[in-house]
Formats: structure tokens, C-alpha cells, sequence
């Protein structure tokens, strides 16, 4: 399949099926940081509650940046990978006191900030300002192995990247990669897995019974306001687990030491 043939097959696609999303239909910077932030690792159906709730509350990097940590985590509940919530606070932080409330716009500021990479930098700077940047991502992926490495196995990112730079619409690169996105969620439900075929490609560990687990069980507690302690009992977890949890959500910004245990961070 050559490029302009696969530009008409992605752009026919999203002409009948777009999606609306809350954050396209106002794709603001501050929206943009936030959906970014929601979506790394959950899908789209438990987002879309979540971010209409999160910017009704905090409408803007400033209020976000002002908010209690323990109220920022307890909105958060429901979408995993609870440092995601942290991290997106201190990016409003960063953004309201270093960069007078408004977002950088170039992709090698936005990958200093905290929890931001390549790939969500490069998200940002496409659907916040309309930048033709080339980024990649896991529906992204799952589209061109498809269908330029549709017979290879182990293929790299790297020999992805310019076929996306390609094909990449300059002229409107925001409604591209939303194409990208829409065409790339329809072919997961069409089609073996082509991320299978990636060398990045790993298979998310089972949830059930896992130390993450058992840190969204402490974490939920602390939110509620119970006082955590390196005693504490909780059913099918050996104590030397929960110790290490509490150590590391100590490090990590999310419990504080009282002297007799620990809080939710305030």
C-alpha cells in the first residue's frame, strides 16, 4: 500500500466513524494536557466521565495547581496508575508558576515537565497547538504494522517513525492523528493484535492479586482518612508487601510520616 492510498483509507474511515470526545470538541491546551494524562493505559469510556468531572472541578492549570492532593487522588479513583494524578498536578504547578498559566507549546519543553515523554509530548503539541509533529503511540502503532509490516516481527519503533512522518498531514495534523486514533481502535477489534509484532510490545501483568493492586488498596484507605501502619493487615498480602508499599508510596509523594504512621498527603 503506498502513502497516499493509506491517507485515503485512515480519512474515509474518520469521515464516517469520528468520535466525539469531550476534548476534541475544546481542545485547549489545559484539556489537552489533561485527557493526555487520563488516557496513558485506560480506555476511552472510563475517561470521558472522569475528565468532565476533573475540569468542571478544576477548570485550569491554576486551580488544578492549588487543589488538595488528597481531593486530586480521590477524583482520580477509577482510573489506575494513581502517580498519573500527582504528576499532572505538578505539571500544573510548573505551568502556573513558571510559565505565567500558560503551557509551553514546543515539544522538547513539554518533555520537561513531569510525566511527559516523547510520545505524550508529541500528542500535546499536535492536538493542543496544531503542530505537524511526528509522534508514536499504541493505536498509532497497531496502524502502520498493519499495514507497511503487516509479514516482520520485532519490528522498532524507529523504522516506524518515518513512514508516520510521511504520511504525517501538515496541513491539518490534529483531525490526522485523531484519524489515526479512531482507525486504530477499530482495527484492534478487527484483526490479531499487530502490536504483538513490535519489539516494544509488552503484555500488561494481571491486576488481580498484584503489588499494584495491593497500593490501590493502601492508597484508598489513606484517602478515607484512615492512619496506615507498617502492621497493618490486609487479606492474601504478607506483611514484608505492605511494608515495601507504604516505603514506596512514602517516596513517591503520596502517604507522609506522622511519627505513628501515615496519611494521605495534603
Amino acid at each position: 500500500m503506498g502513502i497516499k492510498e493509506f491517507q485515503e483509507l485512515v480519512w474515509g474511515y474518520y469521515r464516517d466513524h469520528a468520535r466525539a470526545m469531550p476534548w476534541r470538541e475544546d481542545p485547549t491546551p489545559y484539556h489537552v494536557v489533561v485527557s493526555e494524562f487520563m488516557l496513558q493505559q485506560t480506555q476511552v469510556s472510563r475517561v470521558e466521565p472522569k475528565f468532565l468531572q476533573w475540569v468542571a472541578r478544576w477548570p485550569d492549570f491554576a486551580s488544578l495547581a492549588d487543589a488538595p492532593a488528597a481531593e486530586v487522588l480521590r477524583l482520580w479513583k477509577g482510573l489506575g496508575y494513581n502517580r498519573r494524578a500527582l504528576r499532572l498536578q505538578e505539571v500544573a504547578r510548573i505551568v502556573a508558576t513558571e510559565h505565567a498559566g500558560r503551557l509551553p507549546s514546543a515539544p522538547a519543553e513539554l518533555i520537561a515537565l513531569p510525566g511527559i515523554g516523547p510520545g505524550t509530548a508529541g500528542a500535546i503539541a499536535a492536538y493542543a497547538w496544531g503542530q505537524p509533529v511526528a509522534f508514536i503511540e499504541t493505536n498509532i502503532r497497531r496502524v502502520f504494522l498493519h499495514h507497511f509490516f503487516f509479514d516482520q516481527d520485532n519490528v522498532p519503533d524507529s523504522e516506524i517513525m518515518p513512514l508516520i512522518t510521511t504520511a504525517l498531514d501538515r496541513e491539518h495534523p490534529r483531525e490526522w492523528y485523531w484519524a489515526l486514533m479512531d482507525y486504530g481502535t477499530h482495527l484492534k477489534t478487527q484483526v490479531t493484535n499487530p502490536n504483538r509484532r513490535s519489539r516494544h510490545y509488552t503484555r500488561q501483568s494481571k491486576f488481580e492479586g498484584s503489588h499494584r493492586q495491593l497500593r490501590g488498596i493502601l492508597l484508598e484507605r489513606a484517602i478515607k482518612g484512615e492512619t496506615l501502619h507498617e502492621g497493618l493487615k490486609v487479606e492474601r498480602y504478607r506483611a514484608k508487601s505492605i511494608q515495601r508499599a507504604l516505603g514506596e508510596l512514602t517516596e513517591e509523594g503520596f502517604l507522609v510520616s506522622t511519627g505513628d504512621g501515615f496519611t494521605i498527603r495534603t
